[in-house]
């Protein structure tokens, strides 16, 4: 597989006002202002095949943003090197434009007040796109999307999900080879979620869109990408397979157990007490604990009378924060 998208060592740093407490702080930071410098990236390294969809996941203020801007064209980096598609996305921002895609869950590229369709006609002829092109990939667009009854409607009457599915639209009419997707499904409900996913899938099978990610939602990272780069403090933690840190967490479990009576305090060796009221107590096995039912049934059995438990594998949102708090992030 080619690579598509290189980052060789990329820096950002950006110089920020420092603004001092007190009375007379406005005049005093009027008259002279101190600045600190903030190092967004740094030093990230990592390589993306064509085809594929990744999640770029982190903590708020890790730096994704920062990534997805340079990746974009917005932003220069302060150092390093990067090429997308042969190109030099700050250089050579009117060629390389052409062939990326961009869906920022926050914000819009359609407007407001007009028709959906007519949105869709303006980007036409923004990326010139031929006649022929444009209706094939419309009606591509409106089948996956469901879109025939929404487009005639300005963005402003439209419902969340309905506005997603069209900014969705909106990025891929000029067929991008690259697609960034900055949390698309946030706040959406779960039938629009799922819709929306399919359709990320699609594109990516259809026209071998490759696909960058950054959300929140583990079950999208689950459920989209074949890799995951995670970045904390401006740094490159991980790079690999999602299924690779599932099986990392595999081992670790959460114990509900009912006792025949109340205790007043539970100690088990090798596990944590998550909380205990009287009869009932939630455990989690600590890394170094291998979980087995049978030693476990006999572990607890020598100091405590027990009427049931009931064992459970972390949940996606538990692996992430399990995965932050490893990397201290």
């Amino acid at each position: 597989m080619t690579s598509i998208i290189d980052f060789q060592d990329i820096c950002k740093t950006f110089k920020v006002p420092e603004r001092k407490k007190g009375r007379f702080s406005m005049l005093s930071n009027f008259f002279k202002r101190k600045h600190k410098m903030v190092h967004a990236l740094q030093n990230v390294s990592f390589s993306i095949e064509e085809g594929d969809i990744v999640g770029y996941i982190g903590p708020n203020g890790a730096g994704k943003s920062t990534t997805i801007k340079i990746m974009s064209g917005i932003l220069t980096p302060s150092s390093g090197t990067c090429q997308i598609n042969g190109l030099v996305p700050w250089k050579n921002r009117r060629e390389y434009v052409k062939n990326i895609g961009v869906v920022f869950g926050q914000r819009s590229q359609l407007w407001w007040d007009v028709p959906v369709i007519d949105s869709f006609e303006l980007l036409k002829d923004i990326y010139k796109i031929p006649d022929n092109q444009f209706n094939e990939t419309l009606e591509i667009l409106n089948k996956a999307l469901n879109l025939e009854e929404i487009i005639t409607r300005p963005l402003r009457q439209l419902s969340l999900g309905q506005k997603m599915k069209c900014e969705l639209a909106g990025s891929l009419l000029h067929r991008p080879k690259i697609l960034f997707l900055d949390e698309p499904t946030i706040g959406l409900d779960a039938v629009t979620k799922l819709a929306v996913r399919d359709f990320i899938k699609f594109i990516n099978r259809q026209w071998k869109t490759t696909i960058i990610l950054t959300t929140h939602d583990m079950s999208d990272i689950e459920a989209l990408t074949n890799k995951i780069i995670l970045i904390g403090k401006g740094q490159i933690l991980y790079n690999g397979t999602f299924d690779h840190i599932k099986d990392k967490y595999s081992t670790l479990k959460t114990i509900d157990v009912e006792l025949a009576k109340d205790y007043e305090t539970f100690n088990l060796e090798g596990y944590e007490v998550v909380s205990h009221n009287q009869r009932f107590v939630t455990l989690k096995n600590l890394p170094q604990t291998q979980f087995y039912t049978k030693d476990f049934v006999n572990q607890i059995s020598k100091h405590y009378e027990i009427v049931d438990f009931q064992v459970y594998s972390l949940s996606i949102d538990e692996i992430l924060a399990r995965l932050y708090k490893d990397f201290e992030i």
